[in-house]
């Protein structure tokens, strides 16, 4: 019997500790019959615990966080104004802080139309939109590299620079060219913007041919990014996996959500692939405080990040029973999304508890 994962679980705000309770409720049934085993530890760290306390997540926090072996992330922010929130205090002080501190280099966003799910995109079915986007992370607008000069006065000057790094470009590419090597396509598409970012897209496109040599059995193709948001909305098909820079990937797998049926059906994983951190999973929605304590939020893009997690924390640890329950997991959503057809996911008349039952019943 392999040792017990270690997980910590951050419910966040809103209704992330719902929808986390109704995902922990899938794994405590999944996990006998994978004969796998986990520990989990419970954290405050979110925007009301901030709001209550004044503390966001200092090194010590992260220092703890790092003895487990992967992070679960319900939603955090998007509480009523505040201005102690203002500035993305808690985007930065939570998300970015851990995505940087724990070295999650890799933001992986699969974008997949489950079944009974309803695309916006006319003429499209599941088998049109089945791609993976792999986003750098760690790197691009997202260092704060800038400042301001005479802020606040009408000659304010701001600047934010782009960072690519051949590190961190090399990196990113080499894990999603592993990656399409284990699709059955095999096709790794780079999106950046090289005819205009000519330095930065320089260093991504030169480094994605060279390493490109080492994987032959991997077709490739380069896409603009505003000529991929086009392909992504006419003719989905022609991705297998994307990879892409930190600022355009933000924009561009928001738009993969929107194809797959919405935030609502979303998961993510912020990877440390090299196992020598924990990774973070999380749905992409937000803490929707409106219906928060109300048992209306739809917990499936919660579920599909739980088995994210369990496949990809296996897989980096080796541990073979959290992959099979991993698996077991996507299946069972699989099975269940058929059953909010031509419903709204955010409004589909099933309680969270209700859809986390029928989850359970499907596996």
């Amino acid at each position: 019997m392999s040792t017990p994962l270690q997980l910590a679980i951050l419910g966040g705000d809103g209704i992330g500790p719902e929808v986390v309770g109704a995902a922990m409720n899938v794994l405590e049934a999944v996990a006998p019959a994978c004969d796998y085993q986990y520990d989990a530890t419970h954290f405050p760290f979110s925007a009301t615990h901030f709001l209550e306390t004044g503390h966001v997540l200092s090194d010590e926090d992260v220092a703890e966080l790092r003895n487990f072996d992967a992070i679960f992330l319900g939603a955090v922010g998007g509480l009523p104004n505040d201005p102690r929130l203002a500035g993305g205090v808690i985007e930065k002080g939570i998300l970015l802080k851990l995505r940087f501190d724990l070295d999650q280099y890799i933001n992986l966003r699969p974008v997949t139309l489950y079944p009974g799910i309803d695309t916006p995109l006319k003429d499209k079915a599941a088998e049109h939109i089945d791609f993976i986007c792999v986003r750098e992370n760690t790197e691009d607008l997202y260092c704060g590299v800038g400042g301001f000069v005479r802020k606040g006065t009408a000659q304010e000057v701001s600047n934010q620079t782009m960072v690519a790094t051949r590190f961190g470009a090399e990196r990113c590419i080499r894990y999603a060219f592993e990656l399409a090597k284990t699709r059955q396509r095999k096709l790794l598409t780079l999106v950046h913007k090289t005819n205009v970012l000519t330095f930065a897209g320089d260093t991504w496109y030169r480094t994605f041919k060279e390493v490109a040599e080492e994987y032959p059995d991997v077709s490739t193709d380069y896409h603009h990014v505003d000529a991929c948001c086009m392909y992504m909305v006419a003719k989905p098909e022609v991705y297998d996996v994307i990879v892409v820079p930190n600022m355009f990937g933000d924009i561009i797998t928001d738009l993969g959500a929107a194809i797959a049926g919405g935030m609502g059906i979303a998961s993510s994983g912020n990877l440390n692939p090299d196992g020598v951190a924990p990774s973070m999973f999380e749905p992409v929605h937000g803490s929707a405080p409106d219906i928060a304590g109300q048992n209306l939020a739809n917990p499936i893009a919660t579920i599909d990040s739980l088995g994210l997690l369990l496949r990809e924390t296996g897989r980096i640890k080796g541990h073979t029973a959290a992959v099979e329950c991993g698996n077991r997991v996507a299946a069972a959503v699989k099975a269940v999304t058929p059953k909010f057809a031509g419903k709204s996911l955010d409004r589909s008349g099933f309680g969270t508890d209700e859809i986390g039952r029928m989850v359970i019943d499907a596996l």
